[in-house]
């Protein structure tokens, strides 16, 4: 059973590629409309298109507010989540890194290790990785913390790793910053949508993620969220536009003044087409039941541990529930191409991807038990 019916021509019923590009119900009919208007309103002959574009950004990013529990204005907008954590790094000051410690565990998003790997020289910091135990899979959240002590001047936090799906407990590493006086950023893009996150319970300096995944949008478009106290004025960007100040009609080349809340991480003209292209996602998933979604997905995690264990293939993901996010990972059999296995799947209309011998399998709200029975058929024991 599924909680959600799909269209006899778009059979997602195998898709379980929600760690990489969510789809909802009517996705294709609510992105195509949305886009329409968005045409409609930027090629008509008046002077609406700038007010209509900026107003449909600013809504998207109100969701993102609205979803992790946070006030609008304290979040923003940029490419990727990469560039939306460059901005930060960049916009932080000097005594919050230089001689200090970054902290970040080996199961990160490597895009965010590439960054901060590059530019640690020039903000004078050591980047300190905390590795995997030998023969395991994932970091163990005690070893992140062993490593976190109070020459740390930066911690990068991933909550929901995307190639083993292992969950850190938020809470505790939260009180364990407290006791050192670090920044703390957690990057939540494989959590998003799926588990509940909210700021107002455990806050954070930063939080970064992305309309993909599980929030079910269009690449393009990065999320942010600065603290309110770094806002004032501890964080201040250093690529900077007319979009930058509290006025960006300012044309005053004298008069440049970063604007008092989170737009001042915005540069020059923004990008609005993945805005507009993520917002079905975003009102779909926030018009749905709490705990719903999560609780379909669980169902369906648990029957493919079952059968992938039956196949003959490792676990890589925690099996406690409370430890795994929304995806089920597994290795892949040395005598299996895990490639080979991938096209052999999607031929069936069932949808994974690989991580070199990593299987990744995301089961969300299209997916359904018929789905997981045709996986269940045609994986290679």
């Amino acid at each position: 059973m599924t909680l959600f019916s799909t269209a006899q021509d778009s059979d997602f019923s195998g898709w379980m590629m929600y760690h990489s590009v969510g789809v909802f119900p009517g996705q294709r009919e609510a992105v195509t409309a949305a886009l329409a208007r968005f045409t409609s309103d930027w090629y008509a002959p008046d002077e609406r298109r700038w007010s209509v574009g900026l107003g449909a950004r600013d809504a998207l990013l109100s969701n993102w507010a609205t979803l992790i529990g946070a006030d609008a204005a304290h979040v923003f907008g940029a490419q990727n989540v990469t560039d939306v954590f460059a901005r930060f790094i960049d916009g932080l000051d000097d005594a919050a890194l230089r001689a200090r410690t970054v902290l970040i565990a080996a199961d990160c998003f490597p895009s965010l290790h590439f960054l901060l790997n590059g530019v640690a020289a020039r903000r004078g910091f050591t980047l300190k990785t905390v590795p995997v135990r030998a023969g395991e899979a994932y970091v163990r959240d005690e070893d992140f913390v062993a490593a976190w002590d109070a020459h740390v001047g930066l911690a990068l936090i991933t909550w929901v790793s995307s190639l083993t799906s292992k969950r850190v407990d938020l809470a505790a590493l939260a009180a364990h910053a407290r006791t050192t006086g670090s920044l703390v950023a957690v990057d939540i893009t494989q959590g998003a949508g799926i588990l509940p996150f909210n700021l107002r319970e455990i806050p954070f300096d930063f939080v970064c993620g992305s309309t993909l995944k599980w929030l079910c949008g269009a690449p393009g478009s990065g999320l942010g969220y600065v603290a309110p106290h770094l806002l004032t004025s501890a964080v201040t960007p250093c690529v900077r536009g007319w979009f930058s100040q509290a006025d960006p009609f300012n044309w005053n080349l004298d008069a440049f003044s970063y604007a008092p809340d989170a737009r001042r991480f915005d540069t020059g003209t923004p990008s609005l087409l993945p805005f507009v292209a993520s917002k079905p996602g975003f009102d779909w998933l926030l018009a749905q039941p709490p705990g719903k979604l999560r609780a379909q997905n669980l169902s369906l995690c648990h029957q493919l541990v079952e059968i992938t264990g039956g196949l003959g293939y490792a676990l890589l993901s925690p099996r406690d529930d409370a430890s795994r996010g929304g995806s089920v990972m597994v290795r892949t059999p040395a005598h299996l191409d895990p490639q080979e296995v991938v096209a052999k799947l999607a031929s069936q209309h069932i949808l994974v991807d690989s991580r070199g011998r990593t299987l990744r399998l995301s089961p969300g709200a299209c997916t359904t038990v018929a789905g997981i029975e045709r996986l269940a058929a045609r994986l290679p024991r």
